[in-house]
């Protein structure tokens, strides 16, 4: 969950709140790795909002560029960031996110598609690679 908190983090630090997939995934592995101050942060802030999904609620919308926080996604976060005595989400509804930003949900599958025709990179083909 603060994986999502992250990439919207992420995008709203961006020039038109727009990254693409490899700044993405750099800048989220990054703070994901800079140690328990982020992820005590982003685990925080997570818990406030359990059911969250930033696709699905229309916070973030993805396309052939990139992936891009939309309005309704800036100001959940700014929602979410503000100080608890603020707002209370215990006074509301057992779902964390407030109704004003929940968007019409669309039945959406996701693939995984894999490109097997790309020709071998060399490497033995029973070795494994280390991921980062």
């Amino acid at each position: 969950m603060s994986f999502q908190i992250t990439v919207l983090k992420v995008l709203a630090g961006q020039p038109q709140g727009c990254a693409s997939v490899a700044d993405l995934t750099r800048y989220v592995r990054v703070l994901m790795t800079s140690g328990p101050d982020w992820i005590e942060r982003t685990n925080r802030l997570a818990a406030r909002a359990p059911q969250l999904d930033i696709l699905g609620e229309g916070f973030v919308r993805r396309d052939e560029n990139g992936w891009q926080i939309t309005e309704a996604g800036r100001n959940f976060l700014a929602l979410l960031e503000r100080r608890v005595s603020e707002v209370s989400f215990d006074q509301q509804s057992s779902e964390a996110v407030p109704a004003l930003f929940k968007t019409e949900r669309k039945s959406q599958r996701l693939r995984l598609v894999v490109d097997n025709t790309r020709p071998p990179t060399g490497r033995d083909p029973d070795r494994t690679r280390r991921s980062a």
